[in-house]
């Protein structure tokens, strides 16, 4: 796997792409059995209070930085999904940890955003 950053329309994608054999495209696919997918280890947060998001979409703003002291309801990010802009909030007062994505990075919906002391 490779991963690139690609930038379409001043948006920039956080993008992972598998390379294959140029004859693998056309070979028909081998008689072995497939083994069962094993699920992705779970990432580590640095801090106990997990924040992911809620839906699939980009991040357009992260307002904080590990180390940062918040209060309850401030807001931490800013996820865009659907052409709206979502305030991701913190839960309680606390410190940052980790800030586990970077501006304009592509997020999975329960993807882990950052986490709070």
């Amino acid at each position: 796997m490779k991963r690139f950053y690609i930038t379409v329309n001043g948006t920039t994608y956080d993008v992972l792409v598998e390379e294959v054999a140029a004859d693998a495209a056309a070979a028909p696919a081998p008689e072995t059995p497939a083994k069962p997918a094993q699920p992705a280890p779970a990432a580590k947060a640095a801090g106990s209070v997990i924040i992911k998001a809620p839906m699939q979409g980009n991040i357009i703003k992260i307002n904080v930085k590990p180390g940062d002291a918040v209060k309850k309801g401030d807001v931490l990010c800013v996820l865009e999904a659907m052409k709206m802009e979502n305030d991701i909030c913190a839960p309680q007062d606390g410190t940052v940890a980790s800030v586990d994505v970077a501006k304009g990075a592509s997020v999975a919906t329960d993807a882990i955003i950052m986490s709070l002391k």
